[in-house]
């Protein structure tokens, strides 16, 4: 997966988080169930994160050796 794809997937996870935790203000009895799922989604955009600047490091090598 390229640069690009990784990072409109980070975007995309961080607006579903984003979601999550504004319908949480608003459901009360939901709270924590819409919190846990953003708190997911938060972490699936790091993963892609850390995705990226693996790949990015790794051609960066491969490019100065």
């Amino acid at each position: 997966m390229n640069g690009e794809a990784i990072l409109e997937n980070v975007r995309r996870y961080r607006a579903i988080a984003s979601l999550h935790r504004q319908t949480a203000a608003f459901r009360p009895l939901q709270r924590w169930s819409l919190l846990d799922q953003a708190e997911h989604w938060e972490h699936m955009a790091i993963a892609e994160l850390e995705a990226y600047f693996e790949v990015r490091d790794r051609y960066a090598v491969k490019t100065y050796h």
